[in-house]
């Protein structure tokens, strides 16, 4: 009688070190790596070194020395850097509040009319995003100059000339004009691919039961465009208290360095303190600071957008 073969548990069939599906999640990590890669170099590193940095004195030539907290109290006992703040403040709401609103209205323009033209318009309202700033910056400096067009056509209002380049509220004027003039067709695309992707037979429900143009824009289009609002004014509001190039530039102040009090922001103050200055240490701290600022105002952003969005769909109800 044969005896039983007594097989031992690791005498089974070797299984191979990478089975298939370790194979292919190595493969899709592989590929997708050089993305994680880049972004830890030059992402998350710079944020990590301007949070430290910011609790140092350097000059970028000496070594570092630890300083604390001075840093900020050196930033917030500067008057420039609350002009700044102010300025940034201003200009952002003078050209972000109008943009977006002016915006909506032109995405609801196209989508309800011009249907021959359509793709023409979106073509024309998307060129200014596309186009250098530094160029149409150059070309508004003209148009704003003392001289320039925009003085023309007041004195042939019979208004006296407005010193756009120097004033205090006209260099204000002019940069969020900049501004208005370089988003508000890019954030009127984005308006009207929301606009098309509401069903039209809620439209044709809303006719049929009485409602005007009126009630279908507040009880449709702009509860359904809540998404796009949101995202919209969060890109907004983000993209004001960065600006940096318009007034550097409409100022004069990329060949000459200095930094005007009358269209100054943030951002211009943190370029002008690093690279101006030579003080890393307080431009790294006015860095986090506005860090801390675009969160908070993104943040009441969409609180606003959201309580706006809860009171349409009350009027709805």
């Amino acid at each position: 009688m044969a005896e039983p073969v007594i097989t031992s548990p690791h005498a089974e069939s070797k299984r191979p070190f990478l089975t298939e599906q370790r194979r292919s999640r190595i493969t899709a990590y592989t590929f997708i790596s050089p993305f994680f890669i880049l972004f830890s170099i030059f992402g998350l590193y710079p944020i990590f070194f301007t949070f430290y940095l910011s609790f140092f004195k350097w000059d970028a030539l000496n070594p570092m020395k630890f300083v604390g907290f001075k840093n900020y109290d050196l930033v917030t006992s500067d008057p420039t850097f609350w002009i700044s703040f102010s300025n940034t403040l201003i200009m952002g709401l003078m050209g972000t509040v109008p943009q977006v609103m002016l915006a909506l209205l032109l995405a609801v323009l196209l989508h309800s009319g011009m249907t021959k033209f359509k793709k023409t318009f979106r073509i024309l309202y998307f060129m200014p995003n596309i186009t250098s700033i530094v160029a149409v910056t150059l070309v508004f400096s003209t148009l704003f100059g003392n001289n320039g067009m925009i003085n023309w056509m007041l004195n042939g209002l019979g208004l006296e000339n407005v010193a756009f380049n120097s004033g205090w509220w006209g260099v204000k004027i002019a940069i969020s004009t900049m501004v208005m003039w370089r988003w508000t067709g890019y954030n009127a695309i984005i308006f009207l691919s929301g606009l098309q992707s509401i069903p039209m037979d809620l439209y044709e429900s809303a006719r049929i039961d009485g409602a005007n143009r009126r009630q279908q824009l507040f009880s449709i289009t702009l509860p359904l465009l809540k998404p796009f609002i949101i995202f919209v004014s969060l890109q907004s509001t983000i993209g004001a208290l960065q600006l940096f190039t318009e007034p550097y530039v409409f100022l004069g102040q990329a060949g000459t360095g200095s930094t005007r009090q009358e269209g100054i922001t943030m951002v211009t103050y943190l370029y002008s303190e690093a690279f101006r200055n030579g003080f890393f240490g307080t431009a790294a701290a006015t860095a986090v600071m506005l860090f801390l600022v675009t969160i908070l105002f993104s943040i009441l952003n969409m609180l606003i957008s959201r309580g706006s969005g809860g009171a349409t769909g009350g009027k709805k109800a």
